[in-house]
């Protein structure tokens, strides 16, 4: 009973950010970043990371690189398979948005997965590079808030995309380290 009293809780919060979202016209410069953050999300931006520090990455090169695909990898995995155990709609499927025409990548919201890899990849490269953890937080905060204002995920999917793949980094990390 608890239990579904939070999920209603949790739910009725997400549909309200997300009718406030949907309607919400931003500025051209969010609309700009936000597409760019999504784009970077789609695994892009992650594949150049991995190439720059195997060239760049010094002696801890390859643990690096292991470490964040491994969580990577396993980030894909889960979130497939929890996506087709609780088959949430999306957002953009539930209500039309202000300004994002953006087709979603499969058909299912709960969780995210380009959350779960941007916290799995950029956690993991923090930590064996702590002076990149700003700029790859940074990386992972806007693919995280990107898939909320462009109507792909709600709230709850992100913040819990997000706590999957720190905890799949840390994971990694403790393996390979």
């Amino acid at each position: 009973m608890a239990v579904q009293r939070t999920l209603h809780y949790i739910t009725g919060r997400d549909h309200r950010l997300m009718r406030r979202v949907h309607r919400w016209y931003a500025p051209r410069w969010i609309r700009l970043w936000m597409i760019v953050a999504t784009r970077g999300g789609d695994g892009w931006l992650w594949y150049t990371m991995g190439a720059i520090i195997l060239i760049f990455g010094g002696e801890q090169r390859f643990r690096a690189a292991g470490a964040a695909g491994l969580a990577a990898l396993a980030g894909s995995i889960l979130f497939l398979w929890v996506k087709k155990k609780t088959c949430r709609r999306r957002p953009c499927h539930i209500a039309p948005h202000a300004w994002s025409k953006l087709l979603p990548p499969d058909q299912f919201s709960f969780p995210s997965g380009h959350t779960i890899t941007a916290f799995s990849v950029a956690v993991a490269l923090s930590l064996f590079y702590p002076s990149l953890m700003i700029g790859l937080l940074f990386c992972a905060f806007s693919i995280a808030i990107s898939r909320i204002l462009l109507g792909m995920h709600f709230l709850s999917d992100v913040v819990v995309g997000a706590l999957i793949g720190t905890a799949l980094a840390f994971a990694s990390f403790r393996l390979l380290t």
